[in-house]
């Protein structure tokens, strides 16, 4: 039995403790730096409301495990949550919430002013127009919820130490040894950091950099208010959300509580931080908590006047500024360090999820995978740009001040930017491209250079909400690219080289393909994890006998083979695993005019039996050495031409000028997007993630049960028959484009989820890929999508919608 030592007694310590010795790890140590239970950091002060949906499933999935633990602990008043609206846009945001909740199995229901009045009597129902009502939110007891589970754990053997700073994490030889405090050291195989708003400076101590940005943020009690007098239970209406003013209210007996996010942001570095007085015994010398700046709050408590006219009779009372956690995505930080085996982090968790993340926290480490989907929650997901403090800081400070913004799917961020740019990006700003974002790269959306494309062509434009972020101008390049040949900047996806005398046998272990083939094979697999589950999809192609270049998802699939290299029996001697992302660019040669433009320029034979479909070379176009690897991710004839990032310009103008006589357009993400859902193509934690298995995604044909043993390769020998599968459906009506996540209904019952959308504008329908019961997969099925407060007819369809013979992609 491994030894654990958890740092911080929070109640993300806590809850880890329980889960952890639930499952029979119980040799454990929870060491805080203050006294138990109220030590001092951001769970000893929280205000516990939880509001449990969310546009994240896994965050969605976390508060509703942590509603159902604490309401069985008895530390969880189920009051009931309200969101208001005081704005249309306001209401039709409440109405997406309002899906997002019916989609993850959350019950909820949009309410008239009059009822919102009627729950909660401080509201002013004229100053309402109405509002998002979910009956199982209510208020968590923190402090007592954080006690209760480390009594139990306990009770099962767990050791909890107040008083303990930690001084330092003992490591040797790449592990954890030891954990290093005033009193002495407690030998560790395990150490778990939930330090919270000290998490970094714990982090420090083993060398890992956590993207974690403490801000301040203020809560102020009102002295009693008349509506409330006499009330003798803490809490019997609805925790509030008025997001249209950045406030949230919660009741404590005859006062009220008022949380603010309207003001300007307030980092602080975790090092300025005091250390927690073990003598500590009053809310007032919390190091959590900051004193109030009045002046901030000002605004908050006009708005507070006008939503809860009752409040005018009251006062403020008391009030500070404390300390929470932010990320630069918004997302937790769970996971082990990518340096240093054994040590691992479950940070930037509110309590709102607290035991959710427990429970996946628990799993991950006694089972090897969680059955939660936490690729969004890893902390080795971040790039090394999205771990420098100015970008941190910068992204966790606009964060915060969006936390109740309304949102747009395809809203980049605002800056830090430019951050990556392809080597392309000077002629696709000479093309007049629209950039959005995605991991710092600046990605063309569309290019203006192409209004003239839409001369003839009847482009329905989508409703206002699709209507964002979005032109004409995409339909247009789509369909230019299936009628001619266009320029695809695909230099974000992240490309990785493996070689070496084992990188055939490590792959083969680690992937679903069979890669023992000859050199120029290109084989679409997936990687699994212990449960089977989907972890990603990749494409391997074979360029030497012992070289492989992997063109994966991102920075966790780097992470994965990294530690898979590492690990003892994953490999054989030799392998070298290289991020070549950076180095080298890509460029997709793509439509039915790409044999046509691309031929001229090389010697290589590209016909078709010169260089069959998944199949690759390395060649030259015109005075550029390229890798040429035959596929096509829009699903027309085409490349994809990988080069140095120092020859990319002089590729793009070699193939911009060569393509001119034939039409050549460069096209953006908008038209990707719609090609790829058109021939039916997966994207990874959209379409599928591990909580998934290759056969439920239509993905059984990437996986090769005879090849010999494959990580997943055993779960996937017991799986059943897929009781849910990834379905498409198609939209007559042009204007009814959904963007995801978005609930599937069959009458009255919501009995899935939309994943990726888009209108087709090569087939003339929209497109909407949703996971649904095996027996409403059936082609002709009808369904129902819930969007915003419509219902849009939409039907099961076979797929893939285009080219369903592969005679494009093939010829």
């Amino acid at each position: 039995m491994p030894r654990v030592v958890i740092i911080g007694a929070g109640i993300v310590g806590c809850a880890l403790a329980d889960e952890l010795t639930a499952r029979g790890w119980t040799d454990v140590t929870v060491l805080d730096q203050g006294p138990l239970f109220a030590t001092g950091g951001s769970s000893s002060h929280a205000p516990g409301l939880v509001f449990q949906t969310n546009g994240a499933k896994t965050l969605a999935d976390f508060a509703q495990y942590t509603v159902r633990k604490y309401v069985e602990l008895g530390c969880f008043n189920q009051v009931g949550g309200l969101e208001l609206a005081t704005t249309p846009q306001r209401l039709a945001e409440l109405h997406r919430r309002h899906g997002w909740a019916t989609a993850w199995g959350i019950g909820a229901e949009i309410i008239p002013p009059q009822a919102c009045a009627d729950l909660h009597p401080l509201i002013a129902a004229d100053r309402v127009l109405g509002g998002l009502y979910v009956p199982s939110d209510g208020l968590a007891r923190t402090v007592a919820a954080a006690e209760a589970q480390a009594h139990a754990a306990q009770a099962r053997g767990a050791t909890f130490l107040g008083g303990h700073e930690v001084l330092d994490v003992r490591v040797t030889g790449g592990r954890v040894r030891a954990v290093v405090t005033a009193q002495g050291e407690f030998p560790a195989d395990v150490v778990v950091c939930c330090a919270g708003i000290w998490g970094p400076r714990v982090a420090r101590m083993v060398g890992m950099t956590l993207p974690l940005t403490p801000l301040a943020h203020q809560l102020a009690w009102t002295g009693q208010v008349p509506a409330l007098a006499g009330q003798t239970a803490e809490a019997t209406h609805p925790i509030l959300r008025h997001q249209d003013r950045d406030l949230y209210f919660r009741e404590r007996y005859d006062r009220l509580g008022i949380g603010w996010y309207g003001h300007r942001p307030l980092p602080i570095d975790a090092d300025e931080i005091v250390a927690v007085d073990p003598a500590m015994d009053t809310a007032e010398t919390m190091p959590s908590m900051l004193p109030f700046t009045e002046a901030d709050f000002a605004p908050a408590w006009q708005h507070t006047q006008q939503l809860l006219p009752s409040t005018r009779e009251a006062k403020l009372d008391t009030g500070f500024n404390g300390l929470f956690s932010f990320t630069p995505d918004n997302m937790p930080l769970m996971g082990e360090s990518a340096q240093v085996a054994g040590f691992w982090v479950a940070e930037a968790v509110w309590v709102t999820h607290s035991a959710g993340v427990a429970r996946a926290m628990a799993e991950w480490l006694v089972d090897g995978a969680a059955t939660t989907d936490l690729h969004d929650c890893d902390v080795n997901r971040f790039e090394p740009h999205q771990r420098g403090p100015e970008y941190v800081r910068m992204r966790d400070c606009q964060n915060y001040v969006e936390v109740y913004d309304i949102i747009h799917p395809l809203q980049p961020m605002q800056a830090p930017r430019p951050l990556r740019t392809s080597p392309f990006y000077p002629r696709q700003q000479e093309l007049g491209a629209y950039f959005l974002e995605a991991s710092g790269w600046e990605r063309p959306q569309w290019y203006e250079a192409n209004a003239g494309l839409l001369d003839g062509r009847d482009i329905p434009r989508p409703n206002a909400w699709a209507a964002r972020y979005w032109s004409p101008i995409v339909g247009a390049e789509a369909q230019v690219t299936r009628e001619r040949v266009a320029l695809f900047d695909m230099s974000a996806l992240k490309r990785i080289e493996v070689s070496g005398p084992g990188a055939l046998a490590f792959l083969q272990r680690l992937s679903t393909g069979q890669l023992d083939k000859s050199v120029g094979s290109v084989t679409y697999c997936l990687l699994l994890d212990e449960r089977g589950g989907i972890r990603s999809d990749i494409t391997v192609a074979r360029v030497g006998p012992d070289e492989f270049q992997v063109g994966a998802n991102g920075n966790l699939d780097l992470d994965w083979l990294n530690r898979r290299a590492a690990a003892t029996g994953d490999g054989a001697p030799g392998v070298v695993v290289r991020d070549v992302t950076a180095g080298t660019c890509c460029v997709g040669v793509w439509g039915p005019l790409a044999r046509q433009l691309l031929q001229p320029l090389t010697t290589t034979d590209l016909s078709n039996d010169g260089l069959r479909y998944f199949r690759g070379t390395r060649t030259y176009v015109g005075t550029v050495p390229v890798t040429a690897l035959r596929l096509s991710y829009v699903g027309e004839l085409g490349w994809e031409l990988y080069t140095t990032a120092d020859l990319g310009l002089k590729l793009w103008d070699t193939l911009w000028q060569a393509g001119q006589h034939l039409g050549v357009i460069a096209a953006g993400r908008g038209a990707f997007t719609s090609l790829r859902l058109e021939k039916g193509y997966r994207a990874f934690g959209v379409d599928m993630t591990p909580e998934h298995d290759p056969y439920e995604a239509g993905l059984g044909f990437a996986v090769h049960m005879n090849k010999g043993e494959f990580i997943g390769r055993s779960a996937l020998h017991r799986r059943d028959e897929p009781r849910r599968k990834l379905t498409c459906l198609t939209i007559e009506d042009p204007a009814q484009v959904v963007l995801g996540k978005e609930p599937v209904y069959d009458g009255p019952r919501c009995v899935g989820y939309v994943t990726s959308a888009a209108y087709g504008y090569t087939i003339g329908r929209g497109i909407a890929y949703a996971w649904l019961p095996a027996e409403l997969s059936v082609p002709g099925t009808s369904v129902q999508i819930g969007y915003f407060d419509e219902r849009v007819d939409a039907i099961v369809t076979a797929e893939p919608l285009f080219d369903p013979g592969m005679q494009r992609l093939r010829s």
